[in-house]
C-alpha cells in the first residue's frame, strides 16, 4: 500500500467515489480511497436510489440541482449506464400543515430556479393512475427529480477514477489519526500508515467515530433506516413517491420492482442492522393505503442502512476548524446519493484551490456554534 497520498479519503462511498473522480478529472491524480469493506457497503448500497431537489432549505436544493445536472450526463461521462429515469417526484401531504410547509417549499424552489408546482389530488392520479387520491390533500411535482442505480454509480465513478490514477484499496480500516499541531499528519490502518497531504472523513455512519480519532467532536449520529424490494410487475410509473406525513417513499426499478422505505419516529441511534416485522407491516399498510392494486405483491427482500443524522438534516461540509487539511464531508442524513456529486465539486475547488463556496460556508462544522436551520423535508 502507499506510503503517502495528496489526498487520502476515508470511504468509497458516492461521496468518496465521486470526489476521487472529480479530483482526478482535474489532474490531482495522488489521491487514495480507503475503504474497511467494499465500494458501496455503507449506505449507499443500502438506499432506495432517489434524486431529488425538493426542499426546504437553499444549500439542499442547489446541491441537489448540481447533482442533477451532472446525473443527466454521468452515464455517458463514465461510460457506465447508471440506470437514471428522470420520471420526477412525488411528495404527498396530508394535513394543512404539510400543505403549508409545501407552499413556503415550492416559493423558495422557484426562486432558486426549479420548475417544482403544487399539485391537487386530482393532478396525482393524472401521473399515477393507481394512486387512492381519498388518501392525500395535495402534493407537490418536480419533473427533473428520479432515480438512478447506486451501485452502478459508485462502480462507475471508481473505475473512471482508477483509470485515472486513483488508487481504492479495500478491506482497509482507518484506526488512528495522528495530530501535530494543526494538521494530521498520519492515517494508520489495518494494513499500514499513510503519510497524508488532506484527509477527508467521507465515512457516513462511521464519521463521527472517524473524527473521534482527531479529538474532533461531529454531531452526526447514525439511525437505521429499513427498505425493500418486491417482485417485478408491469410498469406504473416512473414518479418517486413520498410522504411528508408517514415518511413511506417508494418508486418502481427499471426491472419493474417496487422499491421502498418508511421512517420510524421511534428509531433510537446506533449501528442495529437487524431487519424488523414492526417495518414490514407499516410499509405495506401505507403503500396499499395509498395504491390499493399493489396489496398482492409478494417481497423479495428487506434488509437495513443508516442516516448519518445531523440536528439540523444537512451535512457536514468543508475544513475542520483547528485541523487544516482534515475535510469533513458526511452527515447527509438520508440525502447523500442525491447530493453527492455537486458536493464533489465544491470539495475538490476547496482542496485544488482553496475556494469556499457560499454553501460550504452555511454547512461548515462550525454552524452548531450558534443556531441552525433545519431541513424540513426529511422521510424514510
Amino acid at each position: 500500500m502507499k506510503a503517502s497520498a495528496d489526498v487520502v479519503i476515508i470511504g468509497a462511498g458516492v461521496t468518496g467515489a465521486a470526489l476521487a473522480y472529480t479530483l482526478a478529472k482535474r489532474g490531482l491524480r495522488d489521491v487514495l480511497v480507503l475503504e474497511r469493506r467494499f465500494p458501496g457497503a455503507g449506505a449507499t448500497g443500502r438506499c432506495g436510489g432517489g434524486i431529488r431537489q425538493q426542499f426546504t432549505t437553499a444549500p439542499n436544493i442547489r446541491l441537489a440541482m448540481g447533482s442533477v445536472r451532472i446525473y443527466e450526463q454521468l452515464s455517458q461521462e463514465l461510460d457506465c449506464d447508471i440506470e437514471y429515469v428522470q420520471g420526477g417526484y412525488l411528495i404527498l401531504a396530508e394535513t394543512e400543515g404539510e400543505l403549508e410547509l409545501q407552499r413556503r417549499a415550492v416559493a423558495l424552489q422557484n426562486d432558486l430556479g426549479l420548475p417544482s408546482r403544487s399539485l391537487s389530488p386530482g393532478e396525482v392520479r393524472e401521473l399515477v393512475p393507481l394512486f387512492d387520491t381519498a388518501t392525500i390533500a395535495g402534493a407537490t411535482f418536480c419533473p427533473t427529480d428520479g432515480h438512478a442505480n447506486p451501485f452502478r454509480v459508485v462502480e462507475g465513478y471508481l473505475r473512471a477514477a482508477q483509470r485515472l490514477g486513483v488508487t481504492l484499496e479495500k478491506f482497509t480500516q482507518v484506526t488512528d489519526l495522528m495530530v501535530r499541531g494543526n494538521r494530521v499528519v498520519e492515517v494508520v490502518t489495518s494494513r499500514g500508515r499513510i503519510s497524508p497531504g488532506v484527509v477527508v472523513n467521507a465515512a457516513g455512519a462511521w464519521s463521527k467515530e472517524i473524527a473521534h480519532m482527531a479529538d474532533v467532536e461531529l454531531p452526526n449520529q447514525p439511525v437505521r433506516h429499513e427498505i425493500l424490494i418486491t417482485e417485478p410487475v408491469q410498469p406504473i410509473t416512473e414518479v418517486m413517491v413520498i410522504s411528508l406525513h408517514t415518511g413511506l417513499y417508494f418508486s418502481q426499478t427499471v426491472s419493474g420492482q417496487i422499491l421502498g422505505g418508511i421512517g420510524d419516529p421511534e428509531e433510537r441511534p446506533g449501528y442495529n442492522l437487524r431487519s424488523s416485522l414492526k417495518f414490514l407491516r407499516r410499509f405495506l399498510r401505507e403503500l396499499v393505503r395509498h395504491v390499493p392494486a399493489l396489496g398482492q405483491l409478494s417481497v423479495l427482500r428487506q434488509w437495513t442502512g443508516f442516516y448519518d443524522v445531523t440536528p439540523d438534516a444537512q451535512p457536514v461540509l468543508g475544513p475542520t476548524p483547528g485541523l487544516e487539511n482534515f475535510i469533513q464531508a458526511n452527515g447527509y442524513s438520508g440525502h447523500g446519493f442525491m447530493i453527492a456529486p455537486k458536493v464533489a465539486e465544491i470539495l475538490a475547488d476547496y482542496i485544488e484551490h482553496g475556494e469556499v463556496s457560499e454553501d460550504l460556508a452555511r454547512l461548515s462544522l462550525a454552524r452548531f456554534e450558534g443556531e441552525v436551520e433545519g431541513e424540513g423535508f426529511v422521510v424514510g
